[in-house]
């Protein structure tokens, strides 16, 4: 039986399957990527542009008919998967406007002659996409990379293969190239043939620490450059002079957003001591209100889990936890008399380094919060886990913020906000979170070769 299956995470229902790959289906794609790549490369930047630009339009023009199908996949709420397809076309559009000179060639000053390092594409490319964010995830994977002049295969998560079609029928019938995108339905062990394939020169990877220790050990065997975007257990610090209530506001959406599955979650709530108990009230009240309703409504805020499998795990964390001596201040976990894949928000808090779930990623809605005697045991308590992709700072004081920015071992910092996404600043992280950055300028360098080309006449 295939593993790609669309899986209604609300119903429990198999509503589709999808026939993986064959072995001659994995040579084809490599052979179409490697085939489209010599005339790809040779496509002028305006006519890529204006590629772009038509594949961000038909997003916005089918932006209803792709959330739904990504909350029956995965069990986003309709309205967030119709905010992700909003920031996919503002990716394509991003690189549009501006790979012209993020891809200008680099001058540099010498004594004699010239010299000049331009920024050239590498070839075919493998991408390795996650379920959480199904059209985001390909976006900035493909975006720049198009605008670069490489070629790309695609193997998406195996609960999103509807997803996965669409999208590339989008780039097809926004006029791309046969085989400068290719979707396949590849196994794990396809995908490995693929990176050993001496026609691939690099791999993307989103997902999980096993699965980018995975990637990482083929690519390094075969020399093979590799962006792993992995886990994260975002901290979300609350400074004693911080707005309690637009603070809790955003730890509400930092933590629950997407069902609490994204890498740049607000997982860690650290409250300096002397607000502890009005944050802790008002943001465990605004728990207790929340109700999990139909994805595919539009006023529903969360929705189910996206598999059974996902909330089964995030329940052994939270009883792990429990039975270690944390205490619950919002009792919840998984709905079982109920179809699907449903997990009530929960909250905890005395959770110590003595227990495991201290220093693990909890994919879902489940809330830590610990107590900081002051910002210096806050920034101890944030920098005490394996992760290092993203951090956010509630304080009004733009000093203080600059300064616990500076000492976080992070990625990404954002200041009075949950961490979000935007197409136009770096995304990646540090430590076990991975390495490579995507999105904004950085975002095209990733693949490129960069040319010296120096004249010493």
């Amino acid at each position: 039986m295939s593993d790609y299956q669309v899986n209604n995470p609300a119903t429990g229902e198999v509503e589709a399957t999808y026939p993986t790959a064959t072995e001659q289906d994995i040579q084809r794609v490599i052979e179409q990527a490697d085939t489209a790549y010599q005339d790809w490369r040779k496509v002028s930047l305006s006519e890529r542009s204006k590629l772009l630009h038509k594949i961000a339009d038909i997003y916005l023009e089918r932006k209803e008919e792709l959330a739904r199908i990504v909350a029956t996949e995965m069990g986003k709420p309709v309205a967030q998967a119709k905010g992700e397809i909003g920031l996919v076309a503002d990716i394509f559009r991003y690189y549009a406007d501006n790979a012209e000179q993020l891809l200008a060639p680099n001058k540099i000053d010498v004594d004699t002659g010239s010299a000049s390092v331009e920024k050239l594409p590498v070839g075919v490319l493998l991408g390795i996409m996650p379920w959480n964010y199904p059209h985001y995830q390909v976006a900035r994977f493909a975006a720049p990379n198009f605008m670069a002049g490489n070629t790309l295969i695609l193997k998406h998560a195996p609960q999103c293969p509807k997803t996965a079609e669409v999208i590339a029928d989008i780039f097809k019938d926004a006029g791309l190239p046969e085989g400068v995108y290719n979707n396949v339905f590849a196994t794990n062990e396809q995908a490995a043939t693929i990176i050993e394939d001496s026609r691939v020169q690099g791999i993307s990877l989103t997902g999980s620490e096993r699965a980018g220790q995975a990637v990482a050990k083929v690519a390094g065997g075969a020399l093979k450059k590799v962006v792993l975007e992995l886990g994260g257990s975002d901290a979300f610090i609350v400074a004693a002079d911080a707005d309690i209530g637009k603070a809790v506001q955003g730890a509400i959406s930092g933590r629950f957003g997407n069902t609490g599955q994204a890498c740049n979650a607000a997982k860690r709530l650290i409250v300096i001591e002397s607000v502890y108990d009005k944050f802790v009230k008002g943001f465990t009240n605004a728990v207790r209100d929340m109700s999990l309703s139909d994805p595919l409504d539009d006023s529903t805020f969360i929705g189910p889990m996206s598999s059974k499998a996902a909330a089964t795990n995030l329940q052994e964390q939270l009883d792990s936890a429990i039975q270690a001596g944390a205490t619950v201040l919002v009792e919840g976990g998984m709905i079982k008399d109920k179809p699907g894949a449903w997990f009530k928000p929960a909250v905890l808090t005395d959770v110590d380094e003595s227990m495991d779930v201290y220093r693990q990623e909890l994919f879902g809605p489940v809330a830590v919060i610990y107590k900081a005697r002051d910002v210096d045991h806050a920034i101890q308590i944030a920098n005490d886990v394996p992760f290092g992709l993203g951090a956010s700072i509630q304080t009004q004081d733009a000093e203080l913020a600059a300064n616990i920015a500076d000492k976080l071992e992070v990625g990404m910092v954002t200041i009075n906000a949950p961490s979000a996404s935007e197409a136009n600043t770096p995304f990646g992280g540090v430590k076990r979170s991975g390495f490579g950055r995507e999105l904004g300028t950085l975002g095209i360098t990733e693949f490129l070769n960069y040319k010296l080309i120096r004249d010493k006449s």
